[in-house]
């Protein structure tokens, strides 16, 4: 269950009359439990409570319903239940259906309430389901609440009105103005509920006239109510506004322009209509409520409604380097010196701010709140607190290519707006300014590969300007919209999709290759985001620019690096802040978040540069360099190319062989064993066979195995003579010319790589980007590898060492890059270009007995596999520690020390690398 689905249960419980029997089940329920689980709760099967009347779900919630007036008395009981603690419980929770207490245990965080505002708190239990929340969602559940409300009714007009199919924008538009209108109404802009008073009263209970009460409203919203700022009916009147609807305020702003047309109402969709205007429209929080709403009219979406939620914290980690926090440095050294507070007002007014994927907005409001913030502190120490404020919401640009998201982007910045007003100047000035809006849109629906930025967000000093005359207007011959205060900086940022190449569609292709093509001829390879990074390169060379987005980590790893941040250094850009790779999660149960890096791009060359990294007890470090390469590592820009032989080690990786046998000459265990009941003499031409499956996951499977001096005798075995004619005809059948070359040799895999007696040091091509370390082990002698691992043959066990090291593993997820989110192992790329100390003979003992401590320590826990083992939670500590002391000892040989962080590991890394291809260039 996503949040939205949680909130929706927790209500219609909250709702219910209380049961006390079924309460502690009806809740779990709520949050994502399945009915077998609940089922065995009931029966007791599974109930680990010690106080009578409990319910304890292990790893979960310790729940009690008392009598009446006992739940202050009853909380305690829980927390010092012996099973509370035995049982791991992380909440407990008491209620007696009039009130509820509850405890994290975590952090020790309570919740009291009455039963009825238990809907109200439902962001405080979201744990329980999986999901890791941020404190705003905890703290104000009214956003998801309204998604909630909005999502049933779009759903129950889109069935009772089949034909807006065809008329998605329309019915777009139309709840845009509903969302306007419910909070215009809470907030005092429309008096008295004016909106959903008049449709409860004027419309029909069987909501046969719904649709027509509210058209009449939106035709009164869009017609003016006054001449020459004072009250004159002569528009109204020429309009034909009903006088029931002529209260409602002449809002402009082209929000009502357009069709007129409202979708028929069904009752239930009425009722809907009526709950969601009785909802506390003030609480609307727009930096969470746009990014949630937007999947209200996207099919393919909504059942993911509140996933796309972007945590402030997050955007702080993209706005506060890029400009926020050198704005807040300006205010503390101006301290209350009137002239630098002004020069700062004056600077920030003509900040420009661009989000070319700006969704629903959630950047640029945070953007626009941050600023007003800062703004509203000059005008205190400036004894100006009520001053309207000098930061345009035209500043604020953005290019969205789903119409309804655009359209929510910019609602969001107008209800920002206001709520600033009334926070920082008074409710009084925010209310009298706030109508009628201004007839401008600022922000373009369209796609951003494929429009020209600078009609957009014209560069400073130029007239180009292409922006809409209304909210929903998008053509190319939209009116001017010039910035209200010309000059400034423009900072562009945002969090643009990602799509690496083997997920882009035959349209994104093409936009990738008009946008990057004439530069490269291997952008086919890059991810989606490449193109956003690429154009904000471009732009900032015809105006001052600095840039930050939110990416993929596979940008800055693997062969990407060298395609890509060539042409973005081409254009005198370079790396001035970046975050490197941490979680960017959302709101989904049990969804880790994809893992994402921040790299912020300007023309302009500070001395000083800011890297942040997660250290490893999890908080974010920030490190003050000189430089930041195109890795995210303080270390001046290099490339790692692909080296045919390794630059320090004295052994080669390489793959496996390739069987190409279409399933003749690999066998299963029961294969295997069936055909050695047959043919007892086909045990000389069977080996044992490993992939990265097998090795992993600990699958059993075997293979054919024969050389040429031996293929006449394997051929005399009938059983072995079948799968070989099969081999041979599946190559002669091949569309390939070099596979119908192997057709002669069906005896033998299609590559083969081994003469099969090899002691194996085995590398499995992909390892989990959760593990902190390659897992490569030890195969006996004669076993054979697929090409889907990689191995080194007759190496010494020390290699093994090397191969194990978290150091290694970084430079292989730093240089050789992912398929999904796995990274994959390349000997060319990887192993060879791989920075090793010199290694004296001690080094090398003291290497092997580290090897075998690693080894010794999987093996005590014979049968777990390498993927169990190698779970980052489920590790054991014996073999964590087994790879500590190995980290430790070969990071010895490197630094005389254990490095502090990944970071520094790889900044020693590319000093080595560079010093060794200087070296080799030389030679």
């Amino acid at each position: 269950m996503n949040a939205v689905e949680i909130e929706e249960a927790v209500s219609a419980l909250a709702e219910a009359p209380f049961d006390a029997e079924e309460f502690p089940f009806q809740f779990l329920a709520a949050f994502g439990n399945k009915a077998t689980t609940i089922k065995r709760l009931r029966s007791g099967s599974t109930n680990k409570s010690d106080v009578v009347g409990g319910i304890l779900q292990r790893n979960n919630i310790h729940i009690a319903v008392c009598e009446p007036g006992f739940v202050e008395a009853t909380l305690p009981a829980l927390r010092e239940s012996s099973a509370t603690e035995s049982q791991k419980a992380k909440y407990i929770l008491v209620t007696d259906g009039r009130t509820l207490e509850a405890e994290s245990l975590d952090d020790g965080e309570t919740l009291a309430c009455c039963f009825p505002e238990l809907a109200d708190h439902f962001g405080f239990f979201l744990p329980l389901a999986g999901i890791t929340t941020v404190k705003q969602i905890r703290e104000n559940a009214f956003d998801i609440k309204a998604t909630s409300r909005l999502n049933k009714l779009y759903v129950e007009l889109l069935k009772e009105n089949p034909e807006w199919e065809e008329r998605r924008e329309d019915l777009n538009h139309f709840f845009a103005r509903l969302i306007f209108c419910f909070f215009a109404e809470d907030t005092g802009i429309f008096a008295d509920n004016l909106f959903t008073k008049t449709i409860e009263t004027m419309s029909a209970s069987d909501s046969s006239n719904t649709h027509e009460i509210i058209a009449e409203l939106f035709h009164a919203m869009n017609t003016p109510s006054q001449h020459e700022g004072k009250p004159d009916d002569r528009y109204r009147d020429a309009a034909k506004v009903r006088n029931w609807a002529r209260p409602c305020p002449y809002v402009n702003g082209g929000l009502f322009t357009g069709s007129l047309d409202v979708p028929r109402f069904s009752k239930i969709a009425r009722s809907y209509l009526i709950h969601i205007g009785n909802l506390d429209w003030t609480k609307i929080n727009p930096d969470i409520f746009g990014s949630m709403i937007q999947a209200v009219a996207e099919d393919d979406e909504r059942g993911e409604l509140g996933m796309h939620y972007t945590s402030v914290p997050n955007i702080l980690k993209v706005l506060n380097p890029l400009f926020l926090d050198e704005l807040r440095e300006k205010l503390l050294e101006a301290d209350d010196n009137p002239r630098k507070l002004l020069n700062i007002r004056n600077r920030m007014a003509r900040i420009r701010v661009f989000d070319p994927a700006c969704g629903s907005g959630n950047f640029l409001v945070i953007a626009y709140k941050e600023m007003r913030a800062i703004e509203a502190e000059i005008n205190r120490r400036r004894e100006e607190g009520e001053r309207a404020s000098d930061i345009p919401l035209t500043n604020f640009r953005g290019i969205e290519i789903r119409h309804f998201a655009a359209e929510i982007a910019r609602l969001a910045l107008i209800i920002a707006e206001y709520q600033c007003d009334v926070l920082y100047r008074s409710p009084k000035l925010a209310l009298a300014e706030f109508l009628p809006l201004e007839a401008l849109n600022w922000i373009t629906h369209g796609n951003a590969l494929q429009l020209e930025w600078s009609s957009v967000c014209p560069p400073t000093g130029t007239n180009v300007k292409r922006f809409g005359t209304d909210l929903y207007d998008s053509s190319l011959d939209q009116q001017d919209v010039d910035f209200e205060n010309r000059g400034g900086v423009t900072y562009i940022c945002g969090n643009p999709p990602y799509l690496g190449s083997s997920l882009q569609s035959k349209e994104q292709k093409k936009e990738l290759e008009r946008v990057l093509a004439r530069h490269t001829s291997k952008w086919r390879s890059l991810d989606y985001v490449s193109g956003w990074i690429f154009k904000a390169a471009e732009y900032g060379v015809v105006t001052e620019t600095h840039s930050a987005f939110v990416a993929t980590n596979s940008i800055c790893q693997g062969q990407q690096v060298a395609v890509l941040w060539p042409l973005i250094f081409d254009f005198g850009v370079s790396i001035t802040f970046a975050h490197t790779s941490f979680k960017w999660s959302n709101l989904a149960a049990k969804n880790a978040g994809v893992t994402v890096i921040i790299v912020g791009l300007s023309s302009q060359r500070p001395n000083q540069r800011r890297l942040f990294s997660l250290d490893e007890n999890g908080e974010y470090a920030e490190q003050i360099v000189e430089h930041i390469n195109a890795y995210l590592v303080p270390f001046r820009d290099v490339f790692v190319d692909k080296k045919d032989d390794p630059l320090r080690m004295a052994w080669s990786v390489d793959a496996g062989g390739k069987p190409v046998e279409g399933g003749n000459l690999l066998l299963s265990f029961k294969e295997r064993n069936q055909l050695l009941a047959e043919e007892p003499d086909s045990v000389n031409f069977i080996k044992r066979v490993y992939g990265a499956s097998e090795y992993a996951k600990g699958q059993v499977r075997f293979c054919l195995w024969i050389d040429d001096d031996r293929a006449v005798a394997a051929s005399e075995i009938p059983a072995i003579r079948t799968r070989l004619k099969r081999v041979s005809e599946m190559r002669r059948g091949s569309r390939k010319e070099s596979t119908r070359q192997l057709a002669d040799r069906p005896y033998r895999f299609g590559e083969v790589k081994q003469i099969g007696r090899e002691q194996i040091l085995f590398i499995p091509t992909l390892t989990s980007e959760s593990r902190q370390y390659i897992p490569a082990g030890l195969l006996p002698e004669g076993c054979i590898i697929t090409n889907a691992a990689f191995g080194l043959f007759d190496a010494p066990l020390w290699n093994l060492a090397v191969l194990n090291a978290r150091i290694h593993f970084i430079w292989i997820a730093t240089v050789c890059g992912k398929l999904e989110t796995r990274y994959r192992y390349s000997n060319t790329l990887g192993w060879n270009t791989f920075p090793v100390p010199p290694l004296t003979e001690q080094n090398k003992t003291d290497l092997t007995r580290c090897a075998e401590n690693i080894l010794l320590a999987r093996e005590a826990h014979w049968p777990a596999t390498i993927a169990e083992l190698y779970d980052p939670v489920k590790m054991p500590d014996d073999l964590r520690n087994a790879h500590q002391r190995n980290d430790e000892t070969l990071e010895r040989i490197y630094i005389g020390r254990c490095f502090k962080n990944d970071t520094e590991r790889l900044e020693k890394l590319f000093e080595m690398y560079t010093q060794m291809t200087a070296k080799a260039g030389a030679e």
